[in-house]
């Protein structure tokens, strides 16, 4: 198996004592490139603790996470930061939108955080696929929530990075948009031979997915 993500040992604990939460608890977890991985739970269960971890956006008591040939632990916060910019893409499930920016502005922002010229043939290629061409000047506040989330997609690839992860992407959406997202999801993650891995609590969003890895209380329990 190619793996383009790799945990071992993850360990996050809370609290102490009566209090201790153990978000998660030892978890050992491989994602194959180019796959699309959904990882289940109820709330509570650690999947959102996981993808953090996974996204460098929070760090593990114990164990580790390589992504590539990269191991996160070993670099410093600014090198984290620039990492994470080039190589993952977020999607989150409040969209984290700038409102004072137009979609297009949005979309773009992450690349040119970096100091890069976006690949603007590239870009009009992803907002074609998700159907905003009309919206490239509206701002976020005048955009339906399906809308939003499209532009949250838009803005995730367009930095063409090797993994995207989502969190409930589809979990303020209508059944029906729903579909259409993940839809999408899986179309670009095609295209662009990404790596998905997007957490939900939908076992029927999970099956559109290559493969489900079931969590609960901080321990992968089937997959």
């Amino acid at each position: 198996m190619d793996a383009v993500l790799k945990a071992t040992g993850l360990k996050k604990y809370y609290g102490k004592g009566d209090t201790l939460v153990k978000a998660l608890d030892g978890i050992n977890l491989e994602i194959e490139r180019g796959k699309f991985t959904a990882i289940i739970g109820t709330s509570g269960s650690g999947k959102s603790t996981l993808l953090n971890m996974l996204g460098g956006l929070d760090t593990p008591d114990e164990g580790s996470i390589r992504v590539g040939n990269t191991e996160l632990a070993k670099l410093s916060s600014e090198e984290a930061t620039v990492f994470r910019r080039r190589q993952i893409g977020f999607i989150f499930q409040n969209y984290n939108l700038v409102p004072v920016l137009s979609v297009w502005e949005n979309i773009i922002f992450p690349v040119s955080l970096d100091g890069k010229k976006p690949d603007k043939k590239f870009i009009r290629e992803i907002v074609k696929l998700l159907g905003l061409e009309k919206k490239l000047d509206s701002l976020p506040g005048q955009l339906s929530g399906g809308q939003q989330q499209r532009v949250a997609i838009a803005r995730a690839l367009a930095s063409k990075p090797a993994i995207i992860l989502a969190d409930e992407p589809t979990g303020n959406l209508d059944s029906r948009t729903s579909d259409d997202v993940i839809g999408l999801l899986k179309m670009t993650g095609r295209e662009f031979h990404q790596t998905i891995v997007m957490i939900t609590h939908n076992p029927e969003i999970a099956e559109m997915a290559d493969r489900i890895v079931q969590i609960e209380d901080g321990r992968i329990v089937a997959q």
